[in-house]
């Protein structure tokens, strides 16, 4: 049988419950994956509680990694006994094992785990987007990156310092600052929505930030705009604050001709060629050292809702995996 994690309503992180299905024969273009670890990311919990509209009832989960049990008609790029990972839909890696496209696999270098690989993959291409085509961060770049100590943060900002941009990191809580000094940050503020666009100023001699990337939302949002020069582009690319109010065109011509972007991974790796560009970059960049996997904590898959749990009240320091 295979455990599989479902949700029949939207709610707390208690509407999750483990269930029990049968194994299924992979069609064209799919394999069967018996998984060895499971990615957990803030989607997953905006998903869950119908922030992020998805049809009931549903699985839960973008990312994992295992071993491949056998393959369907089609499938030239993965065999049977492969290692791989994923890190895209379709919904559903809240499993022990289940059915996925095989071109949305990538295979996992041998120096790689299966726990590293389910800890990194969403949120280094995630990085790998932000960094690399949302704006092109290099040699002269100064940005502001919220949550610099959970695990999407650290792999930005070692990854943006290695690109050989100067990184402010804002954290919640003065006891994070040291860890996001070590994951690459030039300087670190504790979040002040009130103080926080002077304390930039200050930082960059009153010519703040080309780019901000702001996961916040809501409580964040007008502090960021404040933050950046002329021209400067404002990347609000999550909402665990809340959805932020809605912006006057106006606004933007305000502030100094400042660009808004909303960018998703699903726009990012669209085609399978593009995603499987973007992962093996991030793949590359953790064989060269310049980002790393960072486990906080692994759960039993049956405690997904407590894993939930610690991830929303800020608990987690790194990234989440669940094992089945």
């Amino acid at each position: 049988m295979v455990s599989v994690i479902r949700f029949e309503q939207f709610g707390n992180h208690d509407v999750l419950q483990i269930q029990a299905t049968d194994k299924q024969a992979p069609g064209h273009g799919e394999v069967w994956l018996e998984q060895e670890a499971v990615g957990v990311n803030f989607l997953d919990v905006t998903q869950r509680k119908g922030a992020v509209a998805v049809a009931l009832p549903s699985g839960l989960g973008l990312e994992g990694a295992g071993r491949v049990a056998a393959v369907g008609t089609g499938v030239s790029n993965i065999v049977v006994g492969d290692r791989v990972a994923y890190a895209t839909g379709p919904l559903g890696a809240y499993a022990s094992a289940r059915l996925f496209p095989a071109e949305r696999l990538v295979r996992i270098p041998d120096a790689l785990s299966c726990d590293e690989a389910a800890a990194v993959m969403f949120k280094g291409i995630t990085a790998q987007y932000l960094l690399k085509s949302t704006y092109p961060v290099g040699p002269g770049t100064t940005l502001l990156l919220y949550g610099v100590a959970g695990g999407l943060g650290a792999i930005m900002a070692s990854w943006a310092r290695h690109l050989g941009a100067t990184v402010i990191g804002v954290v919640s809580k003065q006891a994070s600052v040291e860890k996001a000094r070590a994951s690459g940050c030039n300087e670190v503020l504790v979040f002040d929505a009130e103080t926080l666009a002077a304390d930039v100023a200050r930082l960059t001699d009153g010519q703040k930030v080309d780019v901000v990337y702001d996961p916040i939302g809501r409580v964040s949002f007008q502090a960021s705009l404040d933050s950046l020069r002329p021209r400067g582009l404002m990347v609000s690319f999550g909402a665990s604050s809340g959805a932020p109010a809605a912006v006057e065109l106006a606004t933007l011509n305000s502030k100094g001709s400042l660009f808004l972007t909303r960018p998703s991974l699903a726009a990012h790796t669209a085609t399978a060629a593009e995603y499987q560009a973007r992962a093996q970059d991030v793949l590359a960049a953790v064989a060269a050292g310049i980002i790393q996997p960072h486990i906080w904590a692994s759960y039993p898959l049956a405690d997904a809702a407590l894993a939930h749990a610690d991830l929303e009240t800020g608990r987690s320091s790194g990234a989440i995996i669940l094992k089945p």
